[in-house]
């Protein structure tokens, strides 16, 4: 590949993901297509849909016109109906017309990959008209592709990949946020701090912590007194993050100590995925 540096580690992910994807849904029978996935309202055929329509979004083509039907009761944003258009134009889609449209696009997907010359800062669109600049695009692709690669390892029960180059970029993608989530969402008191102690296949120990004006930051220093200290696997960490469980679900999987309350909070707001 030729892609500037600071895109490799991305496209690097991306195409391990989407190599896995491929694997898991070439073998599938015509029904297992429809099984049902952690992802609110897609089944194994609405990934890979998803999947495929944002990948020519990626490559510039344009998009379906389609009208959706009324009764989809998990689409409840502009955002959730601009992402279900690609997904609902292919619902009648069968196994070899899926498999056959997922390869060919992993193609061309490469091919572009392999002969990008654009450098990172490059303005490209973005869902909904908007637009991002050409690295946070590759970063946000690789982060969909590998959590909707365990959307579907959880629905086909093959799990797989809980350490792979895109789970790093997921983790980072999570981290990122969690000062809003704890400072902001959460409503965290000022000067206080909370800790959160990952252990998994990827393991990390991470402060948030709330200054005077109520604004998070992040480190990787453990605090002395912290508010709150939550201890929960990496599995876990990632299925509260996508918004694929409640906490009440996962509460024997998530030990606090310190302040219940803040703590419930925080697992309230943890959901960042749109």
């Amino acid at each position: 590949m030729t892609v500037h540096p600071s895109l490799q580690t991305y496209a690097d992910a991306w195409a391990h993901s989407v190599e896995a994807i491929s694997e898991l849904v070439q073998p599938l029978a015509e029904g297992e297509w429809n099984r049902a996935t952690p992802c609110p309202g897609w089944s194994v055929r609405d990934i890979v849909s998803h999947v495929i329509g944002m990948e020519c979004e990626m490559l510039g083509d344009p998009r379906p016109i389609h009208t959706l039907p009324r009764d989809l009761y998990h689409v409840r944003s502009e955002f959730a109906r601009y992402m279900e258009m690609q997904v609902d134009v292919r619902r009648h889609h069968t196994a070899p017309e899926m498999t056959a449209e997922l390869e060919y696009t992993i193609i061309r997907r490469n091919r572009q990959l392999r002969n990008e010359n654009r450098a990172p800062e490059t303005m490209v669109r973005a869902p909904l008209g908007a637009e991002q600049t050409l690295e946070l695009a590759y970063r946000m692709r690789a982060f969909d592709i590998w959590v909707h690669e365990q959307d579907l390892r959880v629905a086909l029960n093959q799990p797989g990949n809980l350490d792979s180059p895109g789970a790093l970029v997921a983790r980072d993608n999570f981290l990122a946020v969690l000062p809003r989530v704890v400072a902001k969402d959460a409503g965290a008191p000022p000067h206080s701090a909370v800790v959160f102690d990952v252990h998994g296949p990827v393991e990390f120990l991470r402060t948030v912590r709330v200054d005077a004006d109520g604004r998070g930051t992040i480190d990787g220093a453990p605090s002395l007194g912290p508010a709150a200290t939550l201890t929960l696997d990496w599995e876990t960490y990632v299925r509260l993050a996508a918004g694929r469980v409640r906490p009440a679900a996962v509460a024997d999987r998530i030990k606090v100590e310190g302040d219940a309350e803040l703590a419930g909070a925080i697992l309230e707001s943890f959901a960042v995925t749109p």
